[in-house]
């Protein structure tokens, strides 16, 4: 994670966000006056909103909590995609 200054950030602009998407990193952005604030790419932005909606649910998040210790117990099974 990248930590640099508002002014730093304006003069890098197009390498910041390069760097932001390209390593799938997080930059944060010191402001003089104000709350700092993190950069990160659209994707990973969409994928942090979906993670927040999944887990919303108590019952839910219980679930997919069961379904990776089951995984982590060797539980799994393998299948492939025409099997969905």
């Amino acid at each position: 994670m990248e930590v640099l200054s508002y002014s730093d950030a304006r003069k890098n602009l197009k390498s910041v966000m390069d760097k932001v998407v390209e390593d799938r990193s997080e930059a944060i952005i010191t402001r003089r006056n104000g709350e700092a604030v993190v950069m990160v790419s659209l994707s990973e932005w969409n994928s942090i909103l979906e993670t927040e909606h999944l887990l919303a649910s108590p019952e839910n998040a219980r679930r997919l909590r069961e379904s990776i210790a089951q995984l982590d117990r060797g539980e799994g099974t393998v299948r492939g995609l025409i099997q969905l």
